[in-house]
C-alpha cells in the first residue's frame, strides 16, 4: 500500500470514529429524534439551565388535536381535559430513559391527580401494542397512553412551538389547552414537580 493510500485510510478511520462518538452522544441524550420540526417560526420560549423550556402565559401555542385509541383499548381526547393541567409524556417501551422515569411519573401522578391534573402518555414506535401493555404493567402505570406507533401525533405539533422532539419528551399543558413547558430528558420526581408547580399555581 502506498503512503497516499495509507493516509486516506487513516483519514477514513478517523472520520468513522468521530461519527461513532457523535452517535453515542446522541444516544445518551435521548432515545431518538421525534421527527418533528424544531426552531424557526415564533420560538418565544426560554430554555433554563435545567433543560426545561417555558413560555410566558399569553404567548403560548395551542396543543394540537391529540386523540385516538389508547394502549389499553380505550379512547382519549386531550381536548376533553381543558380546564385541567395536563402532563403529556412521549415514551416507548424500547427506550431506556423512558423506563428510568416511568415510576417517577406514576408517583407524581398519584400525588397530584386530585389537584386538577391529568397525565396522558403517547406511546410511539412500539410495533406491537403488547410491548406497550407489558411496559405499563411492569411499571404499574395507571394513566392512559395514546397508541401512536408511527409517530403521527407528534407530527401535529407546529414548527417553532414546544414540540416533542425526542423520546422521552414531557410537556405541561395549561388549563387553557396551551403548551407551557417542555423537557426532552428523563425526569426525576423533583424535576417533574418543579415543572408542574408554576403552571398549577396560575389562576
Amino acid at each position: 500500500m502506498s503512503a497516499a493510500s495509507r493516509s486516506r485510510t487513516r483519514v477514513r478511520a478517523t472520520l468513522l470514529t468521530a461519527g461513532a462518538v457523535a452517535a453515542a452522544a446522541l444516544t445518551l441524550t435521548s432515545c431518538s429524534s421525534g421527527g418533528t420540526s424544531g426552531g424557526g417560526g415564533n420560538t418565544n420560549f426560554v430554555t433554563g439551565a435545567d433543560g426545561v423550556a417555558t413560555v410566558e402565559k399569553g404567548e403560548r401555542a395551542d396543543v394540537p388535536e391529540l386523540s385516538g385509541k389508547t394502549v389499553d383499548g380505550g379512547q382519549v381526547d386531550v381536548a376533553d381535559f381543558k380546564g385541567k393541567v395536563v402532563v403529556l409524556n412521549v415514551w416507548g417501551s424500547w427506550c431506556p430513559p423512558c423506563r428510568a422515569e416511568a415510576k417517577n411519573l406514576e408517583t407524581v401522578y398519584r400525588d397530584v391527580k386530585d389537584q386538577g391534573v391529568e397525565f396522558v402518555g403517547i406511546n410511539t414506535r412500539d410495533a406491537k401494542v403488547s410491548l406497550a401493555k407489558a411496559f405499563e404493567k411492569e411499571f404499574d402505570v395507571s394513566y392512559p397512553s395514546l397508541y401512536d406507533p408511527t409517530g403521527k401525533l407528534m407530527l401535529r405539533f407546529k414548527k417553532g412551538t414546544l414540540n416533542p422532539q425526542a423520546i422521552p419528551s414531557t410537556l405541561i399543558i395549561d388549563r387553557e389547552g396551551k403548551i407551557a413547558a417542555r423537557t426532552l430528558q428523563a425526569l426525576s420526581e423533583e424535576k417533574l414537580r418543579a415543572m408542574l408547580k408554576p403552571v398549577l399555581a396560575e389562576k
